[in-house]
């Protein structure tokens, strides 16, 4: 009986989030497995507000970590962003370039970094997504540690997908001390690695 009812609340998890613009599976979204896809619109971070007192963290890995997230529509652009504070500062920092996703399915980026001096800090990891249907937003809490994440080695992409680097204006607006989601900035990202593309 069990593996029966293992199969079903998989198959609902999945109904949940098929319907949904993008996931972001790691690290685990605030929003978690109900996404309100009317509300993933509000910068910065769709339908939930985090709140660092409150909300669960789980460890990111300054010096190199993954960022896994699935996409339900043909393409769309990917803005990995980070703040150390409270996300009422607009003080985000790019921790990736952006990568252009072509090809539905998963995207994980095996070596995301974020600034040292981060270490013993709570904040958010944030995604922005702009596809066709606009600018969507996903967070998660973290604590900032220090050293690699060895889970990293799984992480793998869809099959056929393509993943190239781009600049969206738009995106770009989004990071910098000081901005908020609507005004003009350069990402203040430095990583230049190329994406990963092998499928699963």
């Amino acid at each position: 009986m069990a593996p029966l009812r293992s199969f079903i609340t998989a198959s609902l998890l999945l109904l949940s989030t098929a319907s949904a613009h993008f996931v972001l599976i790691n690290p685990k979204s605030l929003e978690g497995e109900k996404i309100d896809d009317d509300k993933l619109a509000n910068g910065p971070c769709g339908a939930i507000t985090p709140d660092l007192a409150k909300n669960e963290a789980t460890d990111f890995h300054v010096d190199g970590d993954f960022i896994n997230v699935r996409l339900t529509h043909p393409q769309a652009t990917w803005l990995f962003r980070a703040t150390a504070e409270d996300t009422s500062k607009n003080n985000w920092t790019a921790l990736f370039p952006q990568v252009q996703q072509t090809g539905l399915g998963q995207f994980c980026e095996p070596a995301i970094t974020a600034p040292k001096e981060w270490v013993g800090k709570k904040g958010v990891i944030g995604v922005a997504c702009l596809g066709e249907d606009g600018l969507l937003f996903q967070c998660a809490v973290v604590n900032f540690v220090s050293g690699t994440n060895e889970a990293r080695s799984s992480c793998a992409n869809a099959t056929n997908l393509q993943a190239d680097f781009v600049s969206e204006p738009q995106l770009s607006a989004l990071v910098g001390e000081g901005q908020d989601d609507s005004t003009s900035s350069t990402p203040t990202g430095t990583p230049t690695p190329t994406p990963s593309t092998q499928g699963n």
